[in-house]
């Protein structure tokens, strides 16, 4: 039998009947486990889940940063939105399409898009914002796929000389020097 609600759920199992775990339910950092000293033959175990994330969300970061993952290696085209070659803002604009997300086609359109969050508080999914190499306007955009503060790493189309879909790292000089915000688009 399973009681349920949001945060709670109670086993009992007795002989001859099975435990099953649902994963989607479970967060094996926040699971307390309690025996409630009833008899060996009825067994009572009782179940505290306390999710730090809605796991729907949660499966859905994760879907979004596989997809992304799939297209390693595409190369880089100037105003690409499709597997044939990406910009860096055509590869976000079709990851998050693909997962019916609308987010703007252009870089320059981030600027004022989503919801600032603190580098430490990113989560993957998040989207950074760059500075143009060049200029001082938002010019280059990715995806966290490792979120750790400063340390964190995101996938994105590239136009340096791998010019290519590749995971970075937020540490490097040449992105920590241009990095602007991160935003939160997914909630």
């Amino acid at each position: 039998m399973i009681a349920s609600n949001s945060s709670f759920f109670k086993l009992v199992m007795g002989s001859g009947v099975s435990l099953f775990l649902l994963s989607s339910f479970t967060d094996s950092r926040k699971v307390k486990i309690e025996n409630t000293g009833l008899p060996k033959n009825n067994i009572e175990t009782v179940l505290t889940i306390n999710h730090s994330a809605d796991p729907i969300e949660e499966d859905l970061r994760t879907a979004l940063l596989n997809f992304g993952k799939s297209l390693l290696g595409t190369r880089y085209i100037y105003g690409g939105t499709s597997k044939k070659g990406f910009d860096c803002s055509g590869f976000v604009y079709f990851v998050y399409k693909n997962f019916n997300i609308n987010v703007p086609r252009s870089t320059s359109q981030f600027k004022n898009f989503g919801k600032e969050i603190a580098i430490d508080q990113v989560k993957k999914g998040d989207i950074l914002l760059f500075l143009s190499p060049t200029r001082n306007v938002i010019g280059h955009i990715g995806i966290v796929s490792n979120a750790d503060g400063m340390q964190s790493k995101f996938i994105h189309s590239s136009s340096g000389k791998q010019m290519q879909v590749m995971i970075s790292n937020l540490s490097h000089k040449s992105y920590t020097r241009r990095f602007v915000k991160a935003i939160r688009v997914l909630q």
